[in-house]
């Protein structure tokens, strides 16, 4: 799948996303007071981590959230249907990413080094088994995130992004 965050006029961001399927879908994120894109920031962190069951997974598996538009391509017969049970089934992975992206983007967007203790607390707070990543991962995620921020906030142009086959909903 592949991922273009482009600068909106109003301060915002907009991700334009191709699907495997050929149906290109658009994003709108709404984090204008934040330097680092929110919806960018879900692509870094969930990629960097291997979360399939994240917000991005779940659009390579056929997931269309209410703030998602079709620009392109036509979905297939069942799209709304299948949209539905990939969202339900990935509802408490979703919770799980969010958890994970929020301590990730707060680190970047304040400049903060990683976030090693906020990663297991907010992990705790969702999960009961013990937090999977180590600081390796944690710090990988971060500099990725800081990595892709620069180049965002650095140029006009957008910003392409890889988002792995192997990352799908299940």
């Amino acid at each position: 799948m592949d991922l273009v965050f482009e600068h909106d006029p109003r301060g915002e961001t907009f991700t334009r996303i191709t699907r495997g399927d050929g149906v290109v879908l658009g994003l709108s994120s709404y984090s204008r007071e934040f330097r680092v894109p929110h919806d960018l920031a879900h692509a870094a962190v969930e990629r960097s981590l291997g979360l399939s069951g994240g917000i991005f997974g779940c659009i390579a598996a056929g997931g269309v959230f209410d703030n998602m538009t079709v620009l392109q391509g036509k979905p297939r017969h069942d799209a709304r249907a299948r949209s539905r049970r990939v969202l339900k089934a990935a509802s408490g992975t979703i919770a799980v990413a969010e958890s994970l992206v929020g301590v990730r983007h707060r680190a970047v967007e304040h400049r903060r080094r990683p976030p090693f203790a906020a990663a297991r607390e907010a992990w705790g707070v969702v999960r009961a088994e013990p937090h999977p990543f180590g600081d390796a991962e944690i710090r990988g995620a971060v500099e990725l995130l800081a990595e892709l921020v620069e180049v965002w906030t650095g140029r006009p142009e957008p910003l392409e992004f890889q988002w792995p086959s192997r990352l799908r909903a299940g």
